[in-house]
């Protein structure tokens, strides 16, 4: 605890520039996604192939732990397997950011027809909340309080004797967040502002030292979608709430530039330095913009292999040991690449580096792209490298609980 309360003195605010003064200078702007459309390639059948997985997926099961948390009946069974033991509602926000990038990208009607659904859905549980909460994390309530009240036992994948709640809450701003961006959704953005608003007041009473002993749970980007509502709203006190959720024990080495990766669970910190990252673009934090510089170095040149991927069984392995990844049969994750081209992109967008647009390049070809099923549309969680293994592909089907 004393480590921790030297880096909460280190890393002490003491002013944080409003949203709209001395940001990072955007050097290269990117196309809106509604304003390209794939029309031929490897790339078109992928989102075709997409499509399809999306439409057969069952809204109203994936919205069942929402309807559970607002106590509303609900109009089907969750999902089984991670939607109905622990991290239920997780996927009704990753399938909201689907929903909207895949409307954003293709103008598909029926894609927007699923999307309406799901945030007037979930827009009735919001309601019926009364204070802005939206969340299917199980009997969620008694848990937040007990946040809101100081009592926290936190470990990396738990958090108050339930899985990674804060991970799981941060797919429903997320998914809110880009529903809002990508369609225009304005219920979209009025349900993410008073959720942001509902944590803001839970979190309120908590010390820094509670709030950093809370973040050694795995609480996926929250600090990134708080920097978001900041710019947004153009409201300088949701750029307060992004810095109190940044985790100082990451950022600390990060800012020396000091590599103390080996060993922690991957995906859990790239979400953190993207946040780092949207902080530093727009409060002109040219520091925190260095620390995300440091981190994608050492991932990348240091961590990574050709195609792209990086960490084994979902740890960073040594940089000067790569032989567990010829081994194991749980090699490069998926979700690790599609966030180091995330922070990727803020990268570049700020330096014009044409480092980061060729790694961008391979990782999106040789990792991404080869993810998934180019006959059933499923998609790969792990990529192993040991020679001659195969890679299980969860299938349409399988997905929607048709077998």
């Amino acid at each position: 605890m004393n480590l921790l309360k030297t880096i909460l003195a280190v890393s002490a605010v003491a002013l944080i520039p409003n949203v709209t003064d001395a940001q990072l200078p955007v050097k290269a702007e990117t196309f809106p996604v509604s304003d390209v459309r794939v029309i031929s390639g490897p790339f078109k059948h992928a989102e075709d192939m997409d499509i399809r997985y999306l439409l057969g997926l069952d809204p109203d099961r994936l919205l069942a732990p929402y309807l559970k948390g607002a106590g509303l009946t609900p109009k089907a069974e969750n999902y089984t397997n991670w939607e109905n033991t622990g991290l239920d509602g997780h996927i009704g926000g990753h399938y909201l950011s689907a929903l909207s990038y895949m409307y954003a990208a293709t103008g598909n009607k029926e894609i927007k027809k699923r999307l309406d659904y799901m945030i007037s859905e979930m827009k009735r549980c919001q309601d019926s909340a009364g204070d802005g909460y939206l969340s299917g994390v199980p009997d969620g309530r008694k848990m937040w309080k007990e946040i809101e009240e100081g009592k926290i036992n936190a470990s990396g994948f738990g958090l108050n004797n339930r899985w990674v709640p804060l991970y799981n809450i941060h797919k429903t701003f997320a998914g809110l967040r880009d529903a809002y961006l990508q369609t225009g959704n304005s219920d979209a953005k009025e349900m993410l502002v008073k959720l942001t608003d509902w944590m803001m007041r839970l979190v309120a009473n908590l010390s820094d030292e509670q709030m950093q002993d809370m973040l050694r749970s795995e609480h996926g980007g929250l600090n990134e979608v708080f920097a978001d509502v900041a710019d947004i709203t153009k409201d300088n006190k949701y750029l307060k709430l992004a810095h109190k959720f940044s985790h100082q024990l990451v950022l600390q080495p990060l800012l020396n530039k000091e590599d103390k990766l080996t060993g922690m669970h991957a995906n859990t910190q790239i979400p953190k330095v993207i946040g780092y990252k949207r902080i530093a673009d727009l409060e002109g934090n040219k520091e925190w913009d260095g620390a995300a510089e440091f981190f994608w170095k050492t991932v990348v040149n240091n961590r990574s292999i050709s195609i792209g991927g990086n960490s084994e069984r979902e740890h960073f392995h040594p940089v000067n040991d790569f032989s567990s990844m010829l081994t194991s049969e749980q090699g490069p994750e998926t979700c690790n690449t599609y966030n180091m081209l995330r922070l990727t992109k803020l990268l570049y967008q700020t330096s014009l580096d044409s480092h980061y647009m060729d790694y961008y390049e391979r990782a999106l070809y040789n990792h991404i792209l080869s993810t998934q099923d180019p006959v059933q549309g499923g998609f790969v969680y792990f990529t192993p490298m040991r020679s001659g293994h195969y890679r299980y592909i969860l299938n349409l089907r399988q997905v929607s609980g048709a077998v």
